[in-house]
């Protein structure tokens, strides 16, 4: 068998492989994403009609002949964590975790470990950044545990396999991707060929052993995984640990989840002893809400399958510039403006010589369209100094004709509600007519509005 040494160019964000380098990748169009990485490939004469000696390798099979049966899943010991993946851990699946340095990946992972260990599952904990030592200063402040979980401090990836081929555990943990290296591929750890040759690596293992593998992921300036964009493809689930308003609240967001919902978050709290989950998110949103102050409403989001409540702040002052102002804080700037554009237009408000400022309390990034009626309400408010009662909440989706359109699960918002104790629901109308009609008789008094016309006048 021969080797032979080339150079090859791998677009950052795909992983496109190219011979030359291109200023703009024909795969994903991005520019400036190609790095020299140089790969080393094995030739070998054929034999019987196909490469080497070895065993033909796997037989199609048909549909009805797969075992469909499906695995229970692992509870992780947090419920906020299993929610993000759907239900628990899924033995053989391939997660991926990314955040910021600092964030507190590790010790989420170890928690999870600690945590099935307790449970008696069989759980493997390797470590390319931290030596053994520094892992149990860590576990010393976290919680001990005398379940069957055990620490290596490695970087070679045909290492790493082998023992997991060997011991078996059903939940393996490797902190992190970037660090490890395998002997396939003649670069540095951490490069494009490297983190998708071990991700690779890894994936195989992992489905072939039934292992449950969690893979800790440096992250960009960006906030994206440091890394080729098809590491994102190769793992099952893609998940973020963010810092919700930059300082102990924690979320944990899937981006990606081949069993389960990407639109679920997890709410934790980072302490002294470690990460403990916020079983509560609304309360934690709403603390600290001004008393009687303009500006100020609060509105009922859905994340996934949760209801939450989050207090919208707008404040509006006349500019001192020829343009005005505009800022969002947790929203999309360009549905403010078009939010602005509407009340001009359809309520005759001249906000063209007004500053606008917007911001959703908590650190939390809203995408969600029935949030509009919350920030025109909050917009109103401040501009016409008007008080909106503490025990009413407010949500809709609002059109560019100035009408209040309905919004998805409406009952689950207002039950949310009630139980934080508000007494006054503004919503759309065709929710109230729709809530009216199946019988649903709550104890907030339902406020429906059709248009902004009717919001300026209830309020």
């Amino acid at each position: 068998m021969r080797t032979k040494t080339e150079t090859v160019f791998f677009c950052r964000e795909c992983g496109y492989e190219s011979k030359k380098w291109m200023g703009q990748c024909p795969s994903c169009h991005n520019w400036n994403t190609f790095c020299e990485e140089p790969v080393e490939k094995k030739t070998s004469g054929r034999k019987n009609g196909r490469t080497g000696s070895g065993p033909e390798g796997r037989r199609p099979v048909l549909l009805k002949e797969i075992d469909a049966e499906k695995d229970p899943r692992f509870d992780t010991g947090f419920s906020e964590f299993s929610r993000v993946l759907g239900g628990g851990v899924v033995p053989g699946s391939l997660v991926l975790v990314g955040g910021d340095p600092g964030i507190g990946k590790s010790t989420l992972l170890l928690q999870l470990a600690l945590n099935l260990a307790d449970a008696g599952k069989k759980v493997l904990y390797i470590s390319g950044e931290e030596s053994l030592r520094q892992i149990r200063l860590r576990a010393d402040r976290i919680g001990q545990t005398e379940g069957p979980l055990s620490f290596l401090s490695e970087t070679n990836m045909g290492r790493i396999t082998e023992l997991l081929e060997e011991e078996k555990p059903e939940l393996a943990v490797i902190d992190s991707i970037q660090t490890m290296y395998s002997d396939e591929a003649q670069s540095a750890p951490g490069s494009v060929t490297q983190v998708r040759e071990c991700a690779q690596a890894l994936m195989v293992c992992a489905k072939e052993n039934n292992i449950a593998t969690f893979l800790v992921g440096h992250v960009t300036k960006e906030g994206t995984v440091a890394g080729p964009r098809v590491l994102e493809h190769i793992v099952d689930t893609v998940l973020y640990f963010e810092s919700g308003d930059g300082g102990a609240y924690r979320i944990l967001r899937s981006a990606k989840n081949r069993f389960g919902s990407t639109n679920e978050i997890g709410v934790f709290e980072m302490a002294s002893s470690g990460l403990r989950e916020v079983l509560n998110p609304s309360e934690l949103m709403l603390a600290g809400r001004p008393r009687e102050a303009s500006g100020a409403v609060v509105t009922c989001l859905m994340e996934g399958t949760r209801p939450m409540l989050m207090e919208v702040q707008g404040l509006v002052t006349e500019t001192s510039f020829g343009m005005p102002r505009r800022q969002a804080s947790g929203m999309d700037y360009n549905r403010l403006n078009l939010l602005l554009a509407v009340l001009e237009k359809r309520l005759g408000l001249q906000m063209n010589r007004y500053d606008a400022y917007v911001n959703i309390t908590g650190g939390m990034r809203v995408a969600e369209p029935a949030l509009d009626l919350a920030v025109l309400t909050a917009i109103i408010s401040s501009l016409r100094n008007i008080v909106v009662p503490e025990d009413t909440i407010v949500f809709g989706e609002v059109g560019l004709s100035g009408e209040v359109r309905a919004v998805p699960q409406a009952e689950e918002r207002i039950r949310e509600a009630e139980k934080l104790g508000f007494r006054r629901v503004i919503l759309p109308a065709y929710n109230v007519k729709r809530l009216s009609g199946e019988g649903y008789s709550p104890e907030a008094e339902l406020l429906g509005v059709r248009s902004l016309t009717e919001l300026i006048r209830l309020l």
